[in-house]
């Protein structure tokens, strides 16, 4: 068995970024640029109007002088008028200032009477209200950097300066192989010694708070034929592939043989912990294969702790989940040899081990919203002790 440090250096040092993609901007919310952006021009291409109101040149008013009215520019008026000395022009938000004219007065601090303007802000100085050309960005500016994750913010910035199309980091496609004869589908009887099959159902759910939809779900009896079939399938279709069950050393665990027969690469089979002792990890080429136990805790506890790692190793994506040190609301004990990872429940200030810890029960988990990590070399750990938990909310 190798320790949980020993098991994460392995993934990180074994897992390499997919291949970048080009992608429309609207399809690539949530991806990761792999390549930096420059601007193809400048925006806004003229100076702008931030406010409705009437714009002039500052140097031609003076106080209770009123200026005349010459005109009226809407946003998106494309004529290039010049303003004739000593007069206004009725200008609106985003519209293009006329030649000559370098300040905008909001129309609040105004008046009108006969085309005339009347300017009553004390405080008007000149350029106000007006953006500069070039006040967001300027061509051949750096718009965002390589590595940059595209939010809905990012995605309206980048198509505000007409970029169309990214290179990205894609999120890696997956399949999800469910080995167990004692399964029976959601929703039909159960028939003696069978249970509901849940694992494909929370790890699809997991897949899915990180961004990856689409996935195919293989669900194979337990035969070492059909498996390695099933699994060699799998491995020519997606570049990331979950097994669940069949990873322990029984008469009917078959997924190490099922990956010698497919020339997977082992990287590790046993870690120091609990749950999820037996935890396969393996490559073949540029696909990667996790072999998660049946047992549903143990299999969603491995799926956080060492599959996501990987996914945003993949995805060029951060979402490993959030570390913090909290003290621990009552006291734990544990023997030495096996770092554990507890249900718990964060409330701001301390967390507290939930009951229910039993690597098959997941009515803990439903309820948790972290992992409280305890060291293989830690027996006892006191009431208000830091503790070091791993945040799920927002993975």
């Amino acid at each position: 068995m190798i320790s949980v440090a020993e098991a994460k250096k392995i993934i990180r040092g074994h897992t390499l970024p997919l291949p970048p993609k080009k992608m429309q901007l609207q399809n690539a919310f949530g991806l990761v640029l792999a390549e930096d952006v420059f601007a193809a021009t400048t925006i806004p291409g003229f100076p702008q109007s931030s406010m409705d109101g009437y714009a002039f040149a500052f140097d031609d008013w003076q106080a209770d002088k009123k200026l005349p009215l010459s005109g009226v520019i809407a946003a998106g008026d494309s004529s290039k008028e010049l303003l004739q000395p000593g007069t206004a022009v009725r200008i609106f938000t985003g519209a293009a200032l006329p030649a000559g004219a370098d300040t905008v007065v909001m129309q609040e601090k105004t008046s009108v009477d006969n085309n005339e303007l009347t300017i009553a802000d004390h405080r008007l100085e000149k350029g106000m209200f007006v953006r500069p050309e070039g006040a967001e960005i300027k061509k051949g500016e750096l718009a965002l950097a390589s590595g940059s994750l595209l939010t809905p913010a990012a995605i309206g910035f980048l198509t505000s300066i007409g970029i169309t199309e990214v290179l990205v980091y894609p999120m890696p496609t997956v399949s999800i192989i469910v080995t167990g004869d004692e399964l029976q589908e959601p929703g039909q009887p159960l028939a003696y010694g069978q249970i509901y099959e849940a694992n494909s159902f929370s790890l699809r759910a997991a897949l899915q708070q990180l961004g990856i939809g689409t996935l195919k779900v293989f669900r194979v009896k337990d035969d070492l034929a059909l498996l390695t079939e099933t699994m060699k399938q799998a491995m020519q279709q997606t570049e990331l592939v979950f097994l669940t069950g069949g990873i322990s050393v029984g008469d009917f665990d078959f997924v190490l043989r099922a990956s010698v027969d497919n020339g997977v690469e082992k990287l590790f089979h046993t870690i120091k912990q609990r749950p999820a002792k037996p935890l396969f990890f393996g490559k073949k080429d540029t696909v990667y294969i996790f072999g998660l136990p049946g047992n549903p805790a143990s299999g969603l506890t491995s799926f956080y702790e060492y599959a996501v790692p990987a996914i945003s190793i993949m995805c060029g994506r951060n979402h490993d989940l959030q570390i913090l040190m909290v003290p621990l609301k009552q006291p734990f004990k544990k023997p030495a040899g096996l770092t554990h990872f507890l249900k718990g429940w964060y409330d701001g200030k301390m967390v507290s081990v939930l009951d229910a810890q039993e690597s098959y029960r997941l009515s803990s988990f439903a309820k948790a919203n972290c992992l409280i990590q305890i060291d293989e070399h830690i027996t006892e750990c006191a009431a208000d002790e830091l503790v070091e938990i791993h945040l799920l909310t927002g993975c």
